[in-house]
């Protein structure tokens, strides 16, 4: 038997063109000389859907493609996941579905079990989770179909969940596995999901075929890395990151497992890839083109003008550049030279007669108030307001250049430097900006070496830098890291060897500045705990304040 897996990137609710990528991949799979082609969870729709899946015109779009989809199945099998109705009055209106079509027609429906709630899913909020098992026949082999979350409670282990699916399918037999999933990237992730699916071979002694999105959705990036693995535990072939591809396997050279083809890991240039794609997809999915992002010499906003660049093309990137009586020298000309590495088009808008204009017109109300930060915020407004002059002119999204260091502990003004309509490094903290700074410039330089070895800084008063009311970075990415990803407590925190008073004061930071993370844009996804849909903190609170 052969069979093809066609990791693809979707849109969600764009029915038609969903199914026309599948459509091309069920003739390159009829050419290659398939018995089965595999596409991922909901497919048919895309993946989350969220609050979508409350509308009945989109369900009955969801079935139509299945019916399109149908017609193709003649002389190969399709396996692809979508929304299915629950015909009982029970329960959810809906399940989470993987169908199997074949003959021009349904031939088998297997539902998904595991609902996952946590983090960025929340799939129990639509879905009815399935109750019964069983396996698909289909010339001559028991298919076992499971989707995404199911193969992830291996013998019951996971304490989220009471039942493990393929314990009840390997009861009837099954020759292999598939799994359609939706399994969205974070730089950690790959590793765990190469060991479920080992896990799983090794459990039940069968080949697996994992199928997973690629493509982002929003701030939802999905990485691809499709697993094909041996029953002897080898992964026989794990797909490329962050592209489509359709690749054709015969059943029997899995079964041997004698090869093993992995893809090579890197932490920043996966977050690099992810993000550049990320981007891409964000503009490209919602109609854009063009991109602009205050350049202000500094790390943040250069690490995102050439993660733009590259996701966009420099000619779809426009910088501007607004200093300050406050701004060095070496600040203006090192954005200027990144700008020129580039090949972006950059301006140069001096707003000190404008921050004047302000402290003028407030001094009335002022008085002799000292100069505190709401003269530094005034001048990141002035920018924001800037920016956003030339966004609605030109049709330029703003960027937002914010690193999530300083998102964490509130060190961006709203209304001002938070602006945008997507934060790109939002889930990067600082020491993994510097990081990738040098990623960048790994080929020649494309930032100017000053701007990543100089101390950061602002630029809104004079002499400014970060660490005057900051830890180092190194210091204090590890306590945020210890707080957001791995929910720790303050007394274990200290515990891992930090000052308790700086503890104390980071983690009020923290919670203090939850509204700011509120009101700005979404934040692309690349940890396992970004600021945004995944991280559901009450704004009032008393929790170590």
């Amino acid at each position: 038997m052969k069979i093809t897996v066609a990791q693809i990137n979707y849109h969600v609710g764009n029915f038609e063109a969903n199914v026309d990528k599948m459509l091309n991949a069920v003739k390159e799979a009829k050419g290659a000389g398939s018995d089965i082609v595999c596409f991922s969870e909901l497919a048919t729709c895309a993946y989350p859907p969220r609050d979508f899946l409350e509308f009945e015109d989109f369900i009955i779009r969801s079935e139509q493609s299945i019916d399109r989809l149908a017609e193709a199945a003649d002389g190969i099998a399709i396996v692809v996941g979508s929304p299915s109705r629950n015909p009982v009055i029970e329960g959810k209106d809906l399940y989470n579905s993987v169908y199997f079509l074949a003959d021009k027609e349904v031939k088998f429906v297997q539902h998904k079990t595991l609902l996952p709630t946590y983090d960025v899913f929340d799939e129990y909020r639509y879905f009815e989770p399935a109750s019964e098992w069983g396996v698909v026949e289909y010339k001559g082999k028991k298919i076992a179909l499971t989707v995404c979350e199911d193969i992830w409670n291996i013998g019951n282990e996971n304490p989220l969940y009471t039942i493990c699916p393929l314990d009840e399918m390997i009861k009837l037999k099954p020759d292999f596995i598939i799994n359609v999933s939706a399994s969205p990237f974070t730089h950690v992730h790959s590793e765990e999901r190469l060991h479920v699916c080992v896990e799983n071979v090794k459990r039940y002694n069968i080949p697996l075929f994992y199928i997973n999105h690629v493509g982002a959705q929003t701030e939802l990036i999905f990485d691809g890395g499709s697993v094909i693995a041996s029953p002897n535990g080898k992964i026989y072939e794990e797909l490329p990151y962050f592209v489509e591809a359709i690749k054709h396997y015969e059943l029997d050279e899995i079964m041997k497992g004698e090869q093993e083809i992995l893809q090579s890991k890197d932490k920043i240039k996966d977050i690099h890839d992810a993000i550049v794609l990320g981007i891409k997809d964000y503009f490209g999915k919602l109609g854009f083109t063009k991109a602009i992002l205050g350049l202000s010499g500094g790390i943040d906003s250069a690490v995102t003008a050439v993660l733009a660049a590259r996701a966009l093309g420099p000619e779809n990137v426009r910088v501007l550049l607004m200093p300050s009586q406050f701004s060095s020298d070496h600040s203006v000309n090192d954005a200027v030279a990144l700008a020129e590495n580039l090949g972006i088009q950059y301006d140069i808008i001096p707003i000190k007669d404008m921050y004047d204009s302000y402290l003028e017109k407030l001094s009335p109300i002022f008085g002799d108030l000292p100069f505190n930060v709401t003269e530094e915020n005034i001048q990141a407004r002035v920018r924001g307001t800037l920016n956003m002059a030339l966004s609605n002119k030109f049709g330029n999204i703003l960027l937002n250049t914010s690193n999530k260091s300083e998102m964490a502990v509130g060190y961006g003004t709203l209304y001002g430097d938070l602006a945008g309509g997507i934060s790109v490094i939002g889930d990067v903290y600082k020491t993994d900006v510097f990081r990738m700074a040098e990623y960048m410039n790994k080929d020649g330089v494309v930032i100017p070496i000053n701007t990543i070895t100089k101390p950061p800084s602002a630029e809104l008063r004079p002499n400014q830098k970060d660490s005057d009311s900051l830890p180092d970075y190194d210091i204090l990415d590890e306590i945020l890291e210890l707080y957001i990803e791995h929910h720790k407590g303050p007394k274990e925190i200290v515990a891992a060897g930090h000052d308790p008073a700086l503890v104390k004061r980071i983690l009020r930071m923290v919670n203090i500045n939850e509204f700011k993370r509120y009101q700005t844009a979404p934040t692309l996804r690349v940890s396992s705990k970004a600021f945004g849909m995944g991280r559901r903190m009450p704004i009032v609170a008393k929790y170590l304040s």
